[in-house]
């Protein structure tokens, strides 16, 4: 009988990405909506993916079936 494959937890899937070198990316919070009061320095650095550090980013890799 075939082994079980890991399932990937889809709403990490949807947030997270793994670089090459086992980087873990998220995107910024508060970017997508009521913009206009926001300073654009804010914005722009909001448009750049952000790189995960610690046991959360361990976490998230476990979810991704990377781990």
């Amino acid at each position: 009988m075939p082994k079980k494959k890991q399932k990937v937890r889809k709403s990490a899937a949807k947030r997270f990405r793994v670089t090459k070198n086992g980087k873990v990316l998220f995107g910024h919070q508060y970017g997508s909506h009521l913009k206009l009061h926001k300073p654009k320095k804010r914005l722009r650095r909001q448009k750049e993916p952000a790189i995960l550090k610690g046991k959360f980013a361990k976490r998230v890799k476990r979810m991704l079936g990377v781990a």
